[in-house]
């Protein structure tokens, strides 16, 4: 397993936008049951996959241990869920779910279909969820994360620029945790959701357990890049004593801050523009572009040698 973004993303890197922001795409389609759904009420959640024949999708290829992985979100990512609904005989994806508190929630399923060279893709839809709704403030950002008595710690930058590696290290009571325990065939599982839209970005950790050189712990490397600049919250799956922890971090990425270099550059191509205007500019004046008082100007006896001067390019 490689360390690079997850195959649905790249794909729809192709076309422009990342993972999830589509119902319906490559003429398949997220379908959910419809039912209604209330907040701490335990329900069936349903769903099919149409493929581009209109019917249910009922063969998936197994991606990481799993035909789906489905994950769910509350637009304001206060909640989050990496969980795998079971597939029944007609194309119907089912798993019991509680949606702990009202709002609109996003889920994603990330599937390859079968015999679809076009591999993986992410669909996404809209679920809401009746009850009272209160909104939840997205946490400061921080590079640390406490669950159920484990501290994760963020290192690295995300970054819209370019691919970086950020590690994420697991410890327990101030000690590394250096026998995490596979998962879905990977020491530790990475979701990106960006603010504001929900843009998916899910990778994978760098090596892969039993390869003879991806150490269990406490670090977990990841190959990733954000499609934008902007703020995302990532969600981190590690298992440890037989438990499945998600870590979460609130992270801003930054638009790029220009280099010494970039700063020549454009010092040297705005002295270039300012070259010219000595002609061109005068003679933009004598258009009716030109500013009211220059081109008055300009109608001066006196000038009109200098307003003819500057019609010449040299």
């Amino acid at each position: 397993m490689s360390g690079n973004a997850h195959a649905g993303h790249g794909n729809h890197a192709q076309a422009g936008l990342p993972g999830g922001l589509q119902v319906s795409e490559r003429g398949y389609t997220l379908v959910p049951a419809g039912n209604p759904v209330e907040a701490g009420a335990r329900s069936d959640f349903r769903f099919r996959i149409t493929g581009p024949d209109g019917q249910p999708v009922t063969r998936y290829d197994v991606q990481h241990d799993k035909e789906l992985h489905l994950i769910v979100a509350r637009r304001d990512l206060s909640d989050f869920r990496h969980v795998h609904p079971v597939l029944g005989a007609d194309g119907t994806w089912a798993i019991p779910l509680t949606f702990a508190t009202a709002g609109d929630y996003r889920v994603f399923a990330d599937f390859a279909p079968s015999g679809d060279p076009a591999g993986p893709l992410t669909l996404g839809a809209d679920v809401a969820v009746s009850g009272v709704y209160r909104p939840t403030p997205l946490p400061a950002a921080s590079r640390t994360a406490e669950v159920d008595g484990y501290t994760v710690v963020l290192d690295g930058d995300l970054s819209a620029e370019t691919g970086t590696v950020i590690t994420l290290s697991v410890h327990k009571d101030g000690r590394p945790v250096t026998d995490l325990e596979p998962y879905l065939g990977a020491f530790g599982h990475l979701v990106a959701l960006r603010l504001g839209d929900l843009a998916y970005l899910h990778v994978h950790p760098q090596g892969e357990p039993g390869d003879g050189v991806t150490p269990a712990g406490p670090g977990i490397g990841f190959h990733t890049q954000a499609p934008s600049t902007g703020t995302y919250r990532l969600y981190l799956d590690f298992q440890h004593d037989g438990v499945v922890r998600t870590a979460e971090f609130t992270v801003v990425v930054a638009a790029p801050q220009p280099t010494a270099h970039d700063a020549h550059t454009a010092y040297a191509a705005h002295t270039n523009h300012t070259g010219h205007a000595g002609h061109e500019g005068h003679a933009a004046h004598n258009t009716p572009a030109g500013h009211a008082g220059l081109a008055s100007h300009t109608d001066h006896a006196g000038h009109a040698a200098h307003g003819n001067h500057a019609g010449h390019h040299h």
